[in-house]
């Protein structure tokens, strides 16, 4: 199994963070990359589309508001995976008010690429999301 984590400081306080990109609904509030998110089953999975038009769908695995973080797994996507699941915090910084500590990670088993090359992947794709959530929250 291989993983992969991109962790990013953001202009804004954790809560002002975490009411951003807290909801699994949420990705087109702030990432680029996914147009629109469409909840389903009550909010617990969501059927996303990338700028290709290709659908991707993740559900909900855990989720807690207190601690400000939240685990998916994609059920189906363009990606060269299984078993994929993911998480997103958010860490509030000691002496930080205005500030926060976003930390995008993965894990999952290569199928038809090479361990680097799907590393690679979402390493991009978690470094692209967190600069785009740093413009939105800077703005």
């Amino acid at each position: 199994m291989a993983s992969t984590s991109v962790s990013r400081i953001v202009p804004a306080p954790p809560d002002k963070v975490w009411s951003l990109i807290g909801g699994l609904d949420a990705l087109p509030d702030w990432l680029p990359y996914i147009p629109e998110s469409t909840a389903l089953e009550g909010g617990r999975v969501r059927r996303l589309k990338n700028p290709e038009g290709e659908d991707i769908i993740e559900r909900l695995v855990h989720f807690n508001e207190a601690e400000r973080h939240y685990s998916y797994a994609i059920l189906q996507a363009p990606f060269p995976v299984d078993g994929y699941v993911s998480t997103v915090r958010v860490h509030a910084i000691p002496g930080e008010e205005n500030a926060a500590e976003v930390q995008w990670s993965g894990r999952f088993t290569p199928n038809g690429a090479t361990e680097a090359e799907v590393v690679d992947l979402f390493t991009g794709i978690y470094r692209d999301g967190l600069d785009a959530l740093h413009k939105t929250l800077a703005a």
